[in-house]
């Protein structure tokens, strides 16, 4: 081996949806692709945020030469402002997903602070021993890029999410020639996205999806509500386009589709006609007949303005009978419970729904199983790995491109963490680096670890009992009877019994002590005690709280 192996290292997105986050490092230099954040599942009570971990990248933060973002999706961009805090590092990314981050980092109050670069598809980007080249694809979201990395082994093909899309709405395709010229010489490696890879045939086209909407707003009656990410400026450009159609004009709700909407019409990605867009005094005069809303709240979201009108409580938009409220997208793996709740809340509205389960109002932004198959065969890379998929999806992505020929000793389905070095001799798994969950709530990053979550389910599930005991200092006795407190769990017909049995208890723990006490001892032993009692009467394990005051 003349020199360094290269060191693919995913931080996040291999393994679940979201939180997608790439290292490539060569000798003393680290490019990151992508720093995005997952939305946090059922269990994850009280998270707001799932962020990748970067304790390898803080052992020599001076090693990261740049980040390189492929799209202004949330999974690929949204935890960007977390990554600058910690390591001030340049940001190379297209023109629309610069602008999306600009939303973010004013959002984080950062936009003064952060080095952020535009680059075209076609250009190259030095950052230590890389060459890092973006390359056009067609995605759900306007100006998508992959990556050509150039090392001194070979090429990197980063796709990023990706898809082969013939009509697209806002023109972009994947640049399959430029990929062809690198499949001349052939790649070293190709991570390829998987989120797909379960789906025979192809993606169906963007351009299904405005012609379904069309027909959707053309034959409603009454107002009109889509909901969609904020992100999807092609999904908000076919609404846009099909009010101007059929003589109706915009109304935008919800923080982030306001920010975004604006921020795009800014940089001329929306072409939005004069007078159509409405302020809020301006919805309230115009006939519902010729109204649509354009709104967040696609995923569920609590707080979002499609769950605000649903359940009855936003401030400018109440749901009528003659609405058709449209869901233009698919919930994200964790999200259905929320998304079909509001549907039902919508339902019992009096609206008409529409959602992907009753017309096409979404496609996927992702390459299906021909699409894989034809990237891989234009590529010819000597490794492969899948990126972006739970991890069904990066072993099945890993059997089809051995079903291409692909050697099984050179294609990996590697996990967040794990480390594939890379050299003339081939290609190995070299041990792990921490890339656990970090989970955001509130303005707390990473204090709330996997026994918080632990101890919030087992409040959630079987309640509290709170023990407070006054104890004399010296002699370790009760100095008057103990104060036992329930919350969530047993009803009010059963609470009183079960409290005096309780006191009872702790009044024999501690009955027999004449002399001084270890008071970590005494509550760990009441904390017992009662929990033991508690099981024995009801099966149930509430979290015990003893608290003790000294007197």
């Amino acid at each position: 081996m003349s020199g360094p192996a290269l060191r693919v290292i995913p931080l996040g997105g291999l393994g679940e949806i979201g939180r997608n986050m790439m290292l490539y490092e060569y000798g003393d230099d680290i490019i990151a692709v992508d720093v995005g954040v997952m939305f946090p599942e059922e269990e994850m009570l009280g998270i707001d945020l799932v962020i990748p971990e970067i304790t390898y990248l803080m052992q020599a933060p001076q090693r990261l030469r740049a980040v390189f973002l492929t799209h202004g999706h949330e999974d690929h961009i949204g935890a960007l402002p977390f990554l600058l805090k910690e390591i001030n590092v340049p940001v190379y990314c297209t023109r629309l997903t610069r602008g999306l981050v600009d939303v973010k980092l004013r959002e984080h109050r950062l936009q003064h602070d952060a080095d952020v670069h535009v680059v075209e598809p076609g250009e190259t980007v030095a950052a230590g021993a890389f060459d890092v080249e973006f390359f056009a694809v067609s995605h759900s979201i306007p100006d998508a890029a992959g990556l050509l990395i150039h090392t001194p082994l070979g090429v990197v093909v980063h796709t990023g999410d990706f898809k082969l899309d013939h009509t697209p709405v806002m023109g972009q395709h994947t640049d399959l020639t430029r990929l062809g010229e690198i499949g001349r010489e052939g790649a070293l490696l190709l991570a390829m996205d998987s989120t797909y890879v379960e789906y025979e045939g192809y993606t169906p086209s963007e351009q299904i999806v405005a012609e379904s909407l069309d027909r959707v707003i053309g034959a409603a009656e009454g107002r009109v509500i889509v909901t969609t990410f904020a992100s999807l400026i092609s999904r908000v450009q076919m609404v846009i386009d099909a009010a101007e159609r059929y003589n109706r004009r915009v109304f935008v709700t919800g923080r982030s589709m306001v920010n975004n909407v604006q921020m795009a019409r800014e940089l001329g990605y929306l072409r939005v006609p004069a007078n159509m867009m409405m302020s809020v005094r301006e919805l309230a005069e115009h006939p519902a007949t010729r109204t649509i809303v354009i709104c967040t709240g696609s995923q569920g979201e609590p707080t979002s303005a499609l769950t605000r009108m649903a359940n009855g409580t936003h401030q400018h938009v109440t749901i009528h009978r003659d609405d058709t409220v449209v869901l233009s997208s698919n919930p994200v793996p964790g999200n259905e419970m929320l998304v079909y709740r509001n549907i039902d809340s919508l339902y019992r509205a009096g609206a008409r729904v529409i959602y992907n389960r009753l017309a096409p109002v979404h496609v996927r932004g992702h390459a299906s199983q021909e699409e894989l198959k034809i990237i891989q065969r234009l590529v010819r890379p000597r490794h492969f790995i899948g990126i972006h998929g739970e991890y069904r999806h990066l072993v099945l992505h890993r059997l089809l491109a051995m079903q291409l020929g692909m050697a099984a000793e050179d294609a990996f389905a590697i996990t967040d963490g794990d480390v594939l070095e890379i050299d003339e001799d081939g290609a190995r798994l070299a041990g792990r680096v921490p890339a656990e969950y970090v989970y955001v709530d509130g303005l707390g990053v990473g204090d709330v670890d996997h026994i918080v979550l632990r101890d919030r389910a087992h409040l959630a599930s079987d309640g509290m009992i709170v023990v407070v005991v006054s104890v004399d200092r010296q002699r370790g006795e009760l100095t008057r009877p103990p104060e036992v407190m329930s919350h969530g769990f047993v009803g009010p017909e059963e609470e009183p019994e079960m409290l005096d049995g309780v006191r009872r208890v702790v009044a024999a723990a501690l009955g027999g002590e004449r002399h001084p006490i270890d008071w970590t001892g005494v509550r760990e032993a009441l904390k017992d005690e009662v929990a033991r009692y508690l099981y024995e009467q009801t099966r149930r394990r509430p979290l015990v709280l003893p608290i003790t005051v000294e007197v």
